[in-house]
């Protein structure tokens, strides 16, 4: 089974908050996710992202891969 980091939308319609979730790369978008790592929060003032960078790390030691939309929150965290 491999492990994917990526986004799972959450909210309301036009008003969406994304989470941040290790999740099977078989599985839905939305659907049952392994473990919750984060959220992003993409109509707030700035961007507001909260994430367990341990949690990642932990999970990209494992072998997870890391999407591109999430690799990019991430980098801007790091800034």
């Amino acid at each position: 089974m491999a492990v994917s980091i990526r986004l799972s939308r959450q909210g309301a319609k036009k008003n969406p908050t994304y989470l941040i979730v290790a999740a099977s790369d078989q599985g839905k978008r939305d659907g049952a996710y392994l473990e919750r790592l984060g959220q992003y929060f993409p109509k707030a003032a700035k961007d507001k992202i909260k994430v367990n960078l341990e949690a990642v790390k932990a999970w990209q030691a494992k072998g997870a891969r890391v999407t591109q939309t999430v690799g990019q929150l991430l980098k801007t965290i790091a800034e």
